[in-house]
């Protein structure tokens, strides 16, 4: 068992969180997660309407009665989504936990203060990370360079940009982008997190509503086999290195705009990765962590593992590290 500020803040019985992933965070997942005594996110926006949000936490509900969350990632766009209706929708079901992503959270946080549900907010940056402290988030996940999805524009990797977090902030942090293992959460521990969130480690589980030849795709892949694309855009994503990544990169490196490629980058194409297992049909998100996952577990198996060999890794290699004080 490994207690810390996280743990005692969310109620939950380990450092490990599975944040929200588009089209990955659903009931089974996030259940199994919450099963093993971690803290997972149901995906709000994975759900096509707010009512089928409360359908899903319900669900998820049936499957598990321990905590989880939900998460709401916010961005600008054209025609946005309800917010505010899937923001009620939350509440309404009970949930009691939300990560929000994107955009600031300080809109949201007198509606979610006001009906006791605690925040954790996902940001890529020590100054937004102080900014989202300043505005009341109980929690911050902050995502280092390594990361799968939007890593931001700064390139900082987790082994600068935790401590960095850690030495301005004063509630509790979760280290994200590039955490797969026990030595992943210990050193995440020894920087100054509280925790650490994992997406590409638990999208290749059992529970993982994804085909299987994607995760097997996962399992073969090194930490060199990601993509960086949209960095001419300023909305830098990381996403695995297939046929369609390297000519959406192309074109966008001769001078192309998003219109260019929006027919390569689309949502359903993405979807259709996870649903059909061609992992050549379009834009899928993925870490540089995959180079270190090599099996595919059960979720339960995977949660104990982590915190058995973490708890063996700190008491007994490292602490035999230390050499006993010498006294006159």
């Amino acid at each position: 068992m490994l207690r810390t500020a996280f743990t005692d803040t969310f109620g939950v019985a380990h450092p490990i969180v599975q944040g929200g992933m588009q089209w990955v965070g659903t009931a089974d997942l996030v259940s199994a997660v919450a099963n093993a005594g971690a803290l997972g996110f149901i995906t709000a926006l994975t759900q096509p309407t707010p009512e089928a949000l409360v359908t899903e936490i319900n669900r998820c509900r049936d499957m598990t009665d321990r905590p989880f969350g939900v998460n709401l990632t916010i961005l600008p766009a054209i025609t946005p989504p309800p917010y505010d209706e899937y923001r009620h929708a939350i509440a309404d079901a009970g949930v009691t936990i939300v990560e929000t992503a994107g955009s600031s959270p300080e809109p949201h946080m007198p509606f979610f203060r006001d009906r006791g549900i605690k925040v954790i907010h996902k940001c890529t940056s020590v100054r937004h990370a102080v900014k989202a402290q300043g505005v009341g988030v109980d929690a911050v996940s902050i995502d280092g360079f390594e990361c799968a999805g939007h890593p931001g524009e700064d390139d900082i990797p987790g082994l600068v940009l935790i401590p960095a977090a850690r030495a301005q902030l004063t509630i509790p942090m979760l280290a994200s982008g590039g955490f797969a293992d026990a030595r992943g959460l210990v050193a995440a521990l020894a920087l100054g997190a509280d925790g650490i969130t994992m997406g590409t480690r638990f999208l290749c589980t059992q529970e993982s509503p994804v085909h299987p030849h994607v995760k097997d795709r996962m399992v073969k892949a090194t930490e060199r086999d990601t993509q960086l694309i949209f960095r001419q855009l300023h909305n830098t994503a990381r996403v695995a290195r297939n046929a369609v990544s390297e000519e959406a990169a192309e074109i966008l490196s001769r001078g192309g705009a998003f219109e260019d490629v929006r027919h390569l980058v689309n949502g359903a194409r993405g979807r259709s990765v996870y649903e059909t297992g061609d992992t050549d049909a379009g834009i899928w998100t993925a870490g540089m962590v995959q180079g270190l996952i090599n099996d595919i577990p059960r979720v339960e198996e995977l949660v104990d593992r982590i915190v058995r060999e973490a708890a063996l890794l700190i008491a007994d290699t490292l602490g035999a590290l230390v050499a006993p004080r010498v006294t006159s």
